[in-house]
Parts: structure tokens; C-alpha cells; sequence
């Protein structure tokens, strides 16, 4: 796992680079997330392909536990990824209730996460 670090104007931006899933279980994105915080970093772009697909599945509550963590200590996430494969109903209105905020964004590219972080 590499970090890429993103400076726009004097906001400091942390993408996760990786070909290795490194958000397996809820300890996993709460270790991510403690290490970039410690780091300086409130704002991280990680990619969908780096995330367990059960965290894609709300009835486990991986994603509710994660996303809370990154709620209680404001430090804003975008993950990046194609949401059209996925069919299910409560996973397409989180995803779009949370699109609506700017704690935890789901979008398409790497560029449209920078543009949402830096804003």
C-alpha cells in the first residue's frame, strides 16, 4: 500500500494506492483511518477495488461501522468506484443519501473525488 499525497491550494489529501484489498474487516478501515489521521490527513480518496465486496453489503454492518468512524472524527472519505453493478436497493439510496453530504462521498473517478475533498 502506497499513500499519494494530493495538495490543492493548502488542503492535503491522502489517496490509498494499492492492487491489494486493504479494507477486509471493520479493525481494517478503523487502522486506515487512524494511521492517515496521525499522518495529518482529514481527507482520503480510497478505491472500491481496495474495500471487501461484503462492505457493499449493508446487512453486515462493515460499511455502517466504518463510515461512522470516519463521521465521529471528521475526517471526509471518497471512494472511488463503477456503483452500477450493484442492484440493491438500500446500497443505491445509501450511497445517493450520502452523495447528498460531504462526510462520505461515492463517486466515479479519482479526479471528481480531488474536486469534492478540495471543496
Amino acid at each position: 500500500m502506497k499513500i499519494k499525497t494530493h495538495n490543492i491550494d493548502d488542503i492535503k489529501i491522502a489517496e490509498v494506492v494499492s492492487d491489494d484489498t486493504i479494507i477486509n474487516k471493520t479493525e481494517d478501515g478503523l487502522d486506515l483511518l487512524g494511521n492517515l489521521y496521525y499522518q495529518g490527513f482529514d481527507k482520503i480518496v480510497i478505491h472500491e477495488k481496495n474495500i471487501t465486496p461484503d462492505f457493499f453489503d449493508l446487512k453486515n454492518g462493515i460499511a455502517g461501522e466504518i463510515l461512522q468512524k470516519f463521521s465521529t472524527y471528521r475526517v471526509r472519505l471518497a471512494i472511488v468506484g463503477d456503483y452500477s453493478k450493484y442492484t440493491s436497493k438500500s446500497l443505491n439510496d445509501f450511497i445517493y443519501e450520502s452523495n447528498k453530504g460531504r462526510q462520505i462521498n461515492f463517486v466515479a473517478s479519482t479526479t471528481e473525488a480531488i474536486n469534492i475533498l478540495s471543496g
